[in-house]
């Protein structure tokens, strides 16, 4: 069984950063593809950023390309979002997806089989 858990949401003004931890367990090989998605209030679900976990391959939305930076600890099984130059644009509740699969960069989250629980981001102007 696959377990998603995100950490590291909550308030932070606009200009300032965050950084969204989660943490996997069930995978068992590097072959997979990890996202982070958010959706704000009456919106639909976005994606932000993605990597492959086999090669470290990245991909990012285009909002959000040059603020924000994915990354992985295959040790810890374990991905990170540091988030940069935050404005309430930003905010919403951040999802991890990851998939058995190479990323795709349509964004489209049906692709992803597993999710985590949400955490929070709200960026105050």
């Amino acid at each position: 069984l696959v377990r998603l858990v995100e950490s590291g949401g909550g308030s932070v003004q606009a200009g300032g950063s965050l950084r969204l931890s989660c943490s996997a367990s069930g995978f068992l090989s590097k072959r997979h593809c990890m996202a982070w998605f958010r959706q704000a209030p009456g919106k639909e679900r976005e994606g932000v950023a993605a990597i492959y976990g086999e090669s470290g391959f990245s991909y990012y939305g285009d909002s959000m390309r040059g603020r924000f930076t994915i990354s992985q600890d295959n040790a810890a099984n374990t991905m990170y979002l540091q988030m940069n130059t935050l404005s309430p644009e930003d905010a919403g509740v951040y999802y991890c997806a990851a998939v058995g699969a190479r990323c795709t960069t349509n964004w489209n989250s049906r692709h992803y089989a597993y999710w985590g629980q949400g955490t929070q981001v709200t960026v105050s102007s």
